[in-house]
């Protein structure tokens, strides 16, 4: 008999040799992919060396996550190894994006013990396509800044963007998250924007002199010097730092703006779009802000 020699193999001796189950290869068989070389006299499937190779191959091209179907085009002549092979890089480099995002959005739930409410919203907020991202800041941006009569203020809105790359990490997806929850809360803009009008320069009129504080970090960084050297801001030495920070200016002014940004959360909302972007932010000025607030509370109460 034909499954008697020693060059032809029956399907249980194919298993024995590949070390997979009979139940697989007869799947594979099926499908084509290692279709039988002949038929014993007693109808049974028959194998031969080349088959041996065939499974090694369908089993490497397996492993690698191709579907059966792929495995059998390139074996059939149909396509190439290496047309397969792109086709799949590029499937799977979504997939794995696909699971950055599932998994930053599942560890943002886990940080803050979300409801399922919260969880499908921040899900929905991460899988946003391009272009729906651009809208929502978009539309954050014309209720923000729109109508502010600042031409250096228009150019930097004009230029300004918060775009996820095409390959986030899980840091930057989670920063998007908490960013667009941010944008789209109504109280939030309504405080930007007053803090925004309180910084604007009125046509004809000087610049703000609380509009500084917000752009020049050396105010921020002076006052973590001090705040270091352990000056209480209710103090004389604080005074001095007002005086060295702020001269002859409307210190009123100046305090109104900073209390506005600090009610608005423009500090937190600064980190939140250099994370989004992927840029190494600054330290959190929060503190040093409240420090100068209380020191320039205190002043105007001497």
């Amino acid at each position: 008999m034909d499954d008697e020699r020693p060059d032809v193999l029956t399907i249980g001796r194919l298993a024995h040799r590949t070390g997979l189950p009979v139940r697989t290869l007869r799947f594979w068989s099926d499908e084509g992919a290692v279709p039988p070389v002949g038929r014993s006299a007693g109808g049974y499937r028959l194998y031969d060396a080349e088959s041996v190779a065939r499974v090694e191959l369908v089993r490497t091209l397996r492993e690698l996550g191709l579907g059966l179907d792929d495995v059998c085009r390139v074996l059939s002549g149909r396509t190439t190894v290496a047309g397969v092979a792109d086709a799949h890089v590029a499937a799977l480099d979504a997939q794995i994006r696909s699971l950055k995002v599932s998994r930053a959005v599942l560890s943002t739930v886990a940080k803050r013990g979300s409801t399922v409410e919260e969880t499908a919203l921040m899900n929905r907020l991460a899988r946003l396509s391009a272009a729906e991202r651009k809208q929502i800041i978009d539309e954050f941006k014309e209720e923000v800044f729109g109508g502010l009569d600042d031409p250096r203020l228009r150019d930097r809105m004009r230029a300004f963007s918060i775009e996820l790359p095409d390959d986030p990490t899980p840091e930057q997806v989670d920063a998007w998250i908490e960013l667009a929850e941010l944008v789209r809360d109504p109280g939030f803009r309504a405080r930007l924007r007053t803090w925004m009008e309180l910084n604007t320069p009125v046509p004809g009129q000087s610049r703000p002199p609380g509009a500084s504080i917000w752009w020049a970090r050396q105010i921020v960084q002076t006052v973590a010097e001090v705040r270091k050297g352990g000056v209480a801001p209710e103090g004389p030495a604080a005074a001095e730092v007002l005086s060295e920070l702020f001269g002859g200016a409307d210190r009123a002014a100046v305090l109104r703006s900073l209390e506005a940004g600090i009610e608005a959360g423009a500090e937190h909302y600064r980190r939140l779009v250099a994370r989004v972007r992927g840029q190494n932010s600054s330290p959190d000025a929060t503190e040093e802000l409240e420090w100068l607030a209380r020191a320039l509370r205190a002043a105007d109460q001497t």
